[in-house]
């Protein structure tokens, strides 16, 4: 048993010698410990039963209160947003109903020029469409055809 014995000195040392220093990882546990809430001013301090869940409850408050603040900006944005398109269809809207219906009695008197000038060359009994009323066309009489139609 070459150099063993139960009675020893000093306990065994060993001569480390980092080969190799990773700066992201020391960014990596700094930012870790700033979340955390630790800083460098406070590694000398002791510990505080508690210290880490107050700054987590304040770090959340804080993006509480910014968020908060977003929402509030977002649901004035679409109150403003409902007010101009309201302002716009206020504004808007009875213009256009005017031009669509200046527009359709144009076309409808553009017909109806045309079918008097159609009904003047016509037979004196045959009537346009378009002279007849609504109530005049319902009262027309029906005309039935024959079928000439010979089943086998």
């Amino acid at each position: 048993m070459l150099g063993f014995t139960p009675f020893k000195r000093h306990a065994n040392r060993f001569n480390y010698v980092p080969r190799y220093y990773d700066p992201e990882k020391e960014a990596r546990e700094q930012r870790r410990a700033e979340l955390r809430g630790e800083r460098s001013e406070d590694a000398d301090r002791e510990y505080r039963p508690g210290q880490y869940i107050r700054t987590q409850r304040d770090a959340r408050a804080a993006h509480r209160a910014e968020r908060a603040g977003k929402d509030r900006m977002r649901i004035w944005k679409m109150a403003a947003g409902a007010v101009v398109v309201l302002l716009f269809i206020y504004m808007l809207y009875p213009r256009l109903a005017d031009l669509f219906i200046r527009a359709q009695q144009g076309a409808a008197a553009e017909a109806a020029a045309a079918a008097s000038t159609s009904t003047e060359g016509a037979a004196d009994g045959a009537r346009d469409i378009w002279e007849i009323s609504e109530t005049e066309w319902q009262a027309q009489p029906i005309t039935i055809v024959p079928n000439d139609y010979e089943e086998e």
